[in-house]
């Protein structure tokens, strides 16, 4: 009796390796860790109910890790986003506009916020803090989508699905709780 408990013991070892193997979203995290910077280039899309096509914009991304990220609209106008150490920039100057706030003062702009600049650093604790994470795919290729905790969040946005390939973001999309969506797609510069 004792010898088949040992034999199947033995037998389901492999099979709880591989499952405590596979990839999660711990996993993903450590590898966007090990990015001290990167650079690319995007363009949005921004889909409304309100109009027959969407508004499109372009231009450049800087991450420094671990909480600096850039935002350079270049096409249509010229704007810039601007978080550093969470104090959060935006500037537009042919709207002669300029404001910065501390996210942490504006609880829903944090969340939004934190979502793209923890993916970035790979800071699991921040994502926890105000989303629900749910991870599908491979390193080679997956999905996280993000679901806010607070109801402040979820009243501007209901998900935010983010893609990519191992440590890079290929695509970062909200979807606000009326069915208006934004789609920001990355192309990270080459080394």
């Amino acid at each position: 009796m004792m010898l088949r408990i040992i034999l199947i013991i033995l037998m389901c070892m492999p099979a709880l390796s591989r499952a405590e193997s596979a990839w999660n979203v711990r996993q993903l995290m450590r590898e966007m860790s090990q990015v001290s910077e990167s650079k690319g280039k995007f363009v949005e899309r921004k889909y409304m109910a309100v109009l027959n096509r969407p508004l499109e914009s372009s231009g450049t991304l800087l991450f420094r890790s671990p909480d600096y990220v850039e935002k350079h609209t270049l096409k249509p106008k010229i704007e810039s986003v601007v978080l550093d150490h969470g104090v959060l920039t935006v500037e537009s100057p042919a709207r002669n506009f300029k404001r910065t706030v501390v996210v942490q003062e504006y609880p829903a702009v944090w969340a939004l916020v934190e979502s793209i600049r923890a993916t970035l650093a790979g800071d699991l604790p921040s994502l926890t803090r105000f989303y629900k994470i749910e991870l599908e795919g491979e390193s080679a290729h997956w999905k996280m989508r993000l679901l806010p905790l607070d109801a402040k969040t979820s009243a501007a946005v209901r998900e935010i699905l983010i893609s990519g390939r191992g440590h890079r973001v290929d695509s970062f999309e909200t979807v606000e709780p009326n069915g208006d969506h934004a789609l920001m797609q990355v192309t990270e510069d080459a080394p």
